[in-house]
């Protein structure tokens, strides 16, 4: 609705231009209309910006609406507060006073004096660079809190793991931080012990995890700022990747290396880089051992893992149910409860 109202204005204002009227450099419609910004607040073209808000404020004590008693005087005293108001705010900003005075200097060209004036009219206040930066800070703060959050949700979960529990808990034990080796503390008490040795634990898990993908620890350069400073560089390093991938193993036959071979199955398989990072390293060994970055390697490789997944599928309870579901009419079925 609203863009329709400026959409309306601006119509207006074009067909407007065709039916002005210039009475002696001045427009209607425009600043202060046919009358003088200048004559209306008695100053001069020459008059500075301490002179404009001095005679300003003379006038605007003489004709503000409180000054006056009668309603036909208030109602006179208050277009004509308005009117000086309009012109103290045209002249008191530099770049609309400029444009006044590039229309009284050139009253024919009307199409840039509307041009002018409603681009200070509808231009946004604020420092459009100024809420881009603001944005950008807000989105980079959240990105940076959000990672944090799933590493610790990740942590969290593999210390309730018995497997990893365990595995850190002997740790701990060869480090000397829990068990006999280390000095009970008799002033604390069990709670406090225990919350001390869910820290040592969570701290071991922490540091001998290799966390991927999407809940791996965050750094500073996740987050949107610096990733758009460094872009340029990103962008130069690819470019640079690229040219030497199509020189040595395009234009000169080379071999691939280990790292080209699980760039290709990567892209072989569809998976996004932290996807791929997520696999056990087991999985890229049998991928490697396969030779999966020869396409036709791949291609059997992949008929037979969907027929694997189709065997299983079968075999699922759930899935039986829902293709049984599904034959007996699907969303559409009246039903009357479990079978």
């Amino acid at each position: 609705m609203k863009f329709c109202a400026q959409s309306f204005q601006h119509l207006v204002v074009l067909i407007s231009v065709f039916f002005v009227n210039i009475s002696e450099g001045f427009i209607d419609g425009l600043y202060c209309g046919t009358d003088n910004c200048y004559d209306i607040l008695d100053v001069t073209r020459e008059s500075t910006k301490g002179e404009i808000t001095k005679a300003y404020r003379k006038l605007a004590r003489k004709w503000h609406p409180d000054m006056h008693k009668s309603k036909a005087d208030k109602e006179s005293a208050q277009d004509k507060f308005t009117t000086i108001a309009n012109a103290y705010e045209i002249l008191r900003d530099e770049e609309q006073r400029n444009d006044y005075d590039y229309m009284l200097d050139n009253p024919e060209e009307y199409y840039q004096h509307y041009y002018n004036y409603y681009r200070r009219r509808v231009a946004p206040k604020v420092d459009v660079r100024l809420v881009v930066a603001i944005t950008i800070s807000i989105i980079s703060i959240f990105q940076y809190l959000s990672g944090w959050q799933n590493y610790n949700n990740a942590i969290n979960y593999l210390v309730q793991v018995p497997k990893y529990r365990l595995q850190a808990q002997d740790i701990a034990r060869k480090q000397g931080l829990l068990g006999d080796k280390r000095k009970k503390d008799r002033s604390k008490t069990k709670e406090e012990i225990k919350e001390e040795e869910e820290a040592i634990i969570r701290t071991v898990v922490a540091d001998k995890m290799d966390i991927r993908g999407g809940y791996r620890k965050p750094t500073i350069y996740d987050v949107l700022w610096l990733q758009l400073v460094f872009f340029p560089v990103w962008t130069g390093r690819y470019i640079y990747w690229y040219g030497h991938w199509i020189w040595c193993f395009t234009i000169m036959r080379n071999e691939y290396g280990e790292e080209q071979k699980l760039h290709v199955i990567r892209k072989n398989m569809g998976l996004s880089q932290g996807q791929f990072d997520s696999l056990e390293d087991h999985e890229t060994e049998d991928f490697l051992d396969k030779e999966l970055w020869k396409k036709d390697n791949f291609k059997d490789w992949k008929v037979i893992r969907d027929e694997e997944a189709k065997a299983k599928m079968a075999e699922n309870s759930r899935y039986k149910q829902y293709r049984r579901y599904m034959k007996k009419g699907g969303p559409g079925q009246m039903s009357f409860g479990p079978e």
